[in-house]
């Protein structure tokens, strides 16, 4: 079932489509993160500001390097140690579009330990964009049955799975400065 779900979402990402998906934390909207047309679509989906960033999921951690040139050290004891999915934000991102970096040129990247997640971002080849299922401003969903009708119509595709679960909360967000600081932005 999760290889057909991949599948499927592979297509309507590689043409330019937003999916609805579980993410190891909640339901969220994604796309390819260098198809300015879809993310621009995120935006128009949840009414948020085309200038507010965005996180991006990964599937292992070898990944990184392509979007990050220098990774300190500190990342991977973040990444080796957290104990809830961490979304760890990186300075100097490269080789994304700008339209989800922040003014600073950094992005929140998490990697995620959900199989569907993982299985999607190896076949893609790609991180994805990953954001909350929800009208900005509004609670983020908690299940599948709290997405607000207007985004399941608004998307190219819904997967097909954990739809009866309900999800944990938001990740914890940690930005690292250019020499390695640390900031706790959300635990």
């Amino acid at each position: 079932m999760i290889s057909e779900e991949v599948q499927k979402c592979v297509e309507v990402i590689r043409n330019g489509g937003v999916i609805l998906y579980p993410t190891d934390t909640i339901w969220g909207l994604g796309c390819d993160p260098n198809n300015e047309k879809a993310i621009q679509k995120i935006n128009e989906i949840k009414n948020r500001p085309d200038s507010k960033s965005y996180i991006m999921i990964i599937g292992e951690e070898r990944q990184l390097n392509y979007y990050v040139p220098l990774i300190p050290d500190v990342c991977y004891d973040l990444i080796d140690f957290a104990e809830k999915p961490t979304t760890i934000i990186y300075p100097n991102a490269k080789n994304i579009s700008k339209l989800i970096t922040a003014e600073d040129g950094s992005l929140g990247i998490r990697i995620s330990k959900d199989k569907f997640n993982q299985q999607l971002c190896q076949k893609l080849r790609t991180g994805l964009v990953s954001t909350s299922a929800n009208v900005s401003g509004q609670e983020s969903p908690k299940s599948f049955a709290d997405i607000d009708p207007s985004i399941v119509e608004s998307v190219d595709y819904v997967v097909n799975l954990r739809q009866n679960e309900k999800m944990t909360t938001p990740s914890s967000i940690i930005k690292i400065g250019e020499k390695g600081e640390v900031e706790i932005i959300r635990k």
